[in-house]
């Protein structure tokens, strides 16, 4: 049995991912330019809550997060079932986070520095460019590739241009990106300098945004994809490989994502458990793991492996995703997950349904600390025993201890609030994902 406190046990919804603030201002001598095909190269950004900031309670956030992760996970499965039932082996369009996380970062020569929405399950790097025929509204100019001296137009032939799912040779590549949500962004791929704090990544492939359409973006000026196909931000580095370790939601301190060579997991914090990646080829961008079972409590429970296995129509599985805010379990998995909680709290049930959460207990009046069971996520070769604030929630003001998991109708999905206080690597070259239990604000 774990302990749980009332008072320290709160919702991690959402993050924003805050670089070092790279003024345009600043000299170039004050920069450091990275070649990608030197060994031990790689950046670090700093990570801050989205929600921070606004004033709201714990449940708001609550309810905001769940929202958010709702509909992400709509769009997944719809994707999914779409490719499912599609002939001829069409792919279905990729999703695009609803911004979840921001990353901060610097665009040209003289930089430009602007916000975009970091995403795990797509690929494609884009800003909004001028001459917009359609753009939406930002909240810094929109970027003029006139006044950078390092923007050149792709190739045709660039093995980037032919990676694009709808490409044609016009004015240069010209592109067409499509989201899950109805969602695109369409223009001219180019090459340009990228800088995060004061670190330059040169010739950096992306898509410059002439047509952008669709609700999910307004928070940001386009979308960096660290999805696991040739286009994303992960696989144009020269060292395929992130991390990013997430401090809880209550935590003043900042999370941390490292990429490239500075991504690793320390191992003087704990045991690392490494577990292998799966691929989807009807899905390419999602990273895939193998959960074989969950127990509760010292009880392994009755769940079928076929629960979570990725079927030949690219259904089914399991991805880790950074971009969902809660655990999602295939339906049947959840219903003994719930079952399990439900026989080993010993609390009355409420059926209120305020929080926007599937399984939540009333607290005996007057409480402030109870116990609650084990959890373990039994992946391939790695046994993740999950921190209690990392699956339970309880609020004294409304009395309610809730389980952070919901049910899905096919894909599972590991969502950021089971990883707080976890290094998370994602290795695109050894296909593995590794988690080391660690003091997020200590990195």
């Amino acid at each position: 049995m774990a302990s749980l406190y009332s008072t320290c046990c709160v919702l991690f919804l959402a993050l924003a991912i805050v670089a070092l603030h790279v003024s345009p201002a600043v000299s170039t001598s004050r920069r450091v330019f990275v070649d990608w095909h030197e060994p031990e190269q790689g950046f670090r950004v700093m990570l801050k809550h989205v929600d921070s900031g606004k004033n709201l309670t714990k449940w708001e956030q609550i309810q905001r997060g769940i929202t958010r992760g709702q509909h992400r996970l709509q769009m997944l499965n719809a994707m999914v079932l779409a490719t499912a039932a599609s002939s001829g082996g069409v792919k279905a369009p990729v999703v695009a986070g609803d911004g979840e996380f921001l990353m901060y970062l610097s665009i040209g020569t003289p930089p430009k520095s602007y916000s975009a929405i970091m995403d795990t399950g797509s690929d494609l790097i884009w800003v909004q460019c001028k001459p917009c025929s359609q753009c939406y509204q930002q909240s810094t100019p929109i970027f003029d590739p006139k006044k950078s001296s390092t923007f050149t137009k792709m190739s045709c032939n660039s093995h980037l241009c032919k990676a694009m799912p709808q490409a044609t040779c016009g004015d240069g590549c010209e592109y067409r990106y499509s989201y899950g949500d109805y969602s695109s962004t369409q223009g001219v791929m180019a090459t340009e300098t990228l800088t995060f704090g004061k670190v330059l990544v040169p010739k950096i492939g992306f898509g410059c945004g002439e047509d952008n359409e669709g609700e999910g973006f307004t928070q940001g000026a386009g979308l960096v994809g660290l999805g696991r196909g040739p286009l994303s931000l992960v696989s144009q580095l020269k060292e395929p490989k992130f991390s990013y370790c997430l401090t809880p939601f209550d935590d003043t301190q900042k999370s941390t994502l490292l990429m490239g060579s500075l991504a690793r997991v320390n191992r003087t914090f704990g045991a690392v458990k490494t577990t292998p990646l799966i691929r989807n080829p009807l899905q390419p961008s999602f990273y895939y793991l193998s959960l074989n079972g969950i127990s509760v409590g010292k009880t392994r429970l009755p769940i079928k492996k076929s629960s979570f296995a990725l079927r030949d129509d690219g259904t089914g599985g399991l991805i880790i995703d950074s971009g969902t805010t809660i655990t999602y379990l295939e339906e049947h998995a959840f219903r003994a997950v719930r079952k399990g909680f439900i026989k080993q709290m010993n609390l009355p049930l409420d059926t209120s349904g305020v929080t926007g959460l599937d399984l939540c207990f009333t607290l005996p009046s007057g409480t402030t600390k109870v116990k609650v069971p084990k959890l373990v996520f039994h992946f391939e070769g790695a046994d993740l025993d999950l921190p209690a604030e990392n699956y339970m929630i309880s609020d004294s003001e409304s009395g309610l201890i809730c389980l952070m998991m919901g049910s899905s109708n096919d894909l599972s999905i590991f969502g950021n609030i089971q990883q707080q206080n976890t290094m998370v690597l994602h290795d695109l070259k050894q296909q593995t994902v590794s988690f080391v239990q660690t003091q997020c604000h200590k990195l």
